[in-house]
C-alpha cells in the first residue's frame, strides 16, 4: 500500500518525507487555506512548487471550477504550471459538481475527466461516496478514485441519529458491527437496546432488512466497506484505476482500508503519529533504557 500525506503544510510534508515512508501528497483548497492562513505575503506559486520539489511521488492539486469547461481549463493550468517542477502533478476533479452553488449537471466531473484523459493529464477523482461513482470515474479515464471513508462514516452516523449522548469528534471510530448493536437504533419503537445479540435471533427477516437499511447508506455500512467494494468491482473488470482511500480519521481506519486492499491511503499527519504510537511500546523503551548496564553502554563509546 502506498502512503500519501493528506496536508498542504510544508513542514509536515518535509517531516513525513524524512521518515522514508512517503509516496505522495494530497492537497485540497481547505488544506491549502489552513496551511497559509497564518503566513503573510505567501507566494502561492512558489509554495506549491516547493511541495512538488519535496516529494518524488504524485502531488494532488485540486481545481475549484464547477463546470467541465472551467475544470479542464484550471487542470491544464495546474499541470502546465507545476508539473515541470518534478513531473509529479495529479489534478483532483470532483466526481459531481451539482450543488446549490452551481447550475451544472451531475456529469460535469465525468466530462472533465474524459477530456483530461484524452490530453494525457493524470487525474484523481475526489469526493467519491459510493462505489457506483468510482466505477463511472474509472470508465471516464481517471488514474485514481478517492472514496472519502471518514465522511461516509459521518453520514451513516447522522443517518442513524447516533450520538452516544454527545457529538462524535472527527477522529471517532465508526464500526458497522457495533452500530448493529447500538442502543440508539430503535426498531418500530419496540427495542431500545439490542444487547449484542445477533439481529437474526431477535427479528424476523423483514425486520432485519429494515434495521440493516437504517444503519447503512444503500447497503454500505462503513467507509472501509466502500473501499473494499470498489476494489472488488475494479478487480472484476481489470480496471487500472487505483483506489486512494481518503478522509481517514484514525489509525484503525487506516488498518481497515489496508485490509480491504486499497492501493493508496492518504493520511493526515496527526493520524500518522497515532499509527506509530502505543503505550506498551513507550513502556518498553523506558524499561529497556533503565536496564542498560555500564558495560553494555561502554560498547558504544
Amino acid at each position: 500500500m502506498k502512503v500519501f500525506v493528506d496536508t498542504a503544510e510544508l513542514d509536515e510534508i518535509k517531516e513525513a518525507n524524512s521518515w522514508g515512508i512517503l509516496d505522495g501528497v494530497t492537497t485540497n483548497p481547505s488544506l491549502i487555506k489552513k496551511a497559509v492562513e497564518n503566513r503573510s505575503n505567501v507566494d502561492m506559486k512558489e509554495y506549491i512548487r516547493e511541495i512538488c520539489r519535496t516529494v518524488e511521488g504524485p502531488i494532488s492539486l485540486e481545481v475549484i471550477g464547477l463546470t467541465a469547461e472551467g475544470m479542464v481549463e484550471q487542470a491544464e493550468f495546474l499541470y502546465e504550471e507545476f508539473n515541470p517542477v518534478n513531473d509529479n502533478v495529479v489534478v483532483k476533479i470532483p466526481v459531481n459538481t451539482n450543488s446549490s452553488r452551481s447550475s451544472s449537471g451531475d456529469y460535469e466531473g465525468l466530462k472533465a475527466l474524459n477530456k483530461l484523459s484524452g490530453e494525457g493529464i493524470p487525474t484523481n477523482t475526489t469526493l467519491i461516496m459510493k462505489p457506483e461513482q468510482a466505477l463511472l470515474a474509472a470508465k471516464a479515464g481517471t488514474q485514481y478514485v478517492s472514496p472519502f471513508a471518514g465522511r461516509i462514516d459521518d453520514f451513516i452516523r447522522s443517518k442513524v441519529g447516533l450520538t452516544r449522548g454527545e457529538d462524535y469528534p472527527k477522529s471517532a471510530y465508526h464500526d458497522s458491527d457495533w452500530l448493529k448493536h447500538s442502543s440508539y437504533i430503535n426498531l418500530k419503537d419496540r427495542y431500545d437496546y439490542l444487547e449484542g445479540d445477533d439481529l437474526e435471533d431477535i427479528f424476523s427477516d423483514e425486520e432485519v432488512a429494515e434495521v440493516r437499511e437504517k444503519i447503512s447508506d444503500a447497503g454500505i455500512s462503513s467507509g472501509a466497506e466502500v473501499v473494499a467494494s470498489i476494489k472488488q468491482i475494479f478487480s472484476n473488470y481489470d480496471y487500472e484505476t487505483e483506489v486512494l482511500a481518503a478522509s481517514l480519521r484514525n489509525s484503525r481506519q487506516v488498518r481497515e482500508v489496508a485490509e480491504a486492499g486499497t492501493d493508496v491511503a492518504t493520511i493526515p499527519f496527526k493520524v500518522m503519529g497515532e499509527m506509530i504510537s502505543h503505550h506498551k511500546t513507550e513502556q518498553g523503551i523506558i524499561s529497556f533504557s533503565e536496564d542498560v548496564v555500564d558495560e553494555y553502554e561502554g560498547l558504544f563509546g
